[in-house]
């Protein structure tokens, strides 16, 4: 005797076919996600879980700032600038983009200039850190600086400190820079004000200051 499936039977072995499938599919997946884990550096990573740091667990550390060393207590994932403008009060240093982008934040790093805000305060440790605050001599400004009043090389004023300490960075490194070299190194840092030959002019006249010309 000949059986012959009905319409409704042979569509729901479809849909459990289909069902069992993509069950089939999902766990061939895990078991190749799992194999993945298991294997080569992730296995490391995983075996490291337990050590990562807590990013809000709080650590001491010891920044050297303008010659003065300061103790503090930090999260791991604060930034430079944030130690910096919110924990000792050195406000110079300005948050910009806070992306690496615009220079505002610039400091000098062991005589190189720096972005504080793409710099971690635990990685400035056994550094040494200038901020604008540090070139001043008591009550007399820096020879970057005066270039910068005497050339009237700003406008809002917000990325100047940034803008002086590129220069300065690039001073210490090269006494005697080209234009090209001026360029190149100022080539971090955004005026949206626009006053680049103001300042590209500050920077020439600051390399004779500090010439003692």
């Amino acid at each position: 005797m000949n059986i012959t499936k009905e319409p409704a039977m042979e569509e729901d072995n479809k849909k459990i076919h289909l069902s069992l499938t993509r069950r089939s599919f999902f766990s061939t997946m895990g078991i190749g996600a799992a194999t993945v884990v298991a294997s080569g550096k992730l296995t490391a990573w995983a075996s490291e879980e337990d050590k990562v740091i807590d990013p809000m667990e709080l650590t001491e550390i010891t920044l050297k700032i303008n010659g003065r060393a300061h103790r503090i207590l930090v999260e791991p994932r604060w930034s430079l600038l944030f130690v910096l403008r919110e924990h000792l009060g050195l406000s110079a240093a300005k948050a910009g983009c806070e992306r690496g982008e615009c220079g505002a934040c610039t400091v000098l790093i062991n005589n190189v200039p720096r972005y504080a805000c793409m710099t971690l305060a635990v990685e400035a440790q056994d550094t040494e850190i200038v901020t604008l605050e540090g070139l001043m001599k008591g009550e007399e400004l820096g020879h970057v600086q005066q270039a910068f009043l005497e050339q009237d090389a700003f406008q809002c004023g917000y990325c100047t400190p940034g803008q002086i300490m590129a220069a300065e960075g690039l001073l210490r490194s090269t006494p005697k820079p080209t234009d090209e070299e001026i360029r190149k190194g100022m080539g971090g840092n955004v005026c949206r004000c626009g006053a680049y030959h103001n300042i590209f002019q500050a920077v020439n006249h600051a390399a004779k200051l500090k010439r003692g010309g």
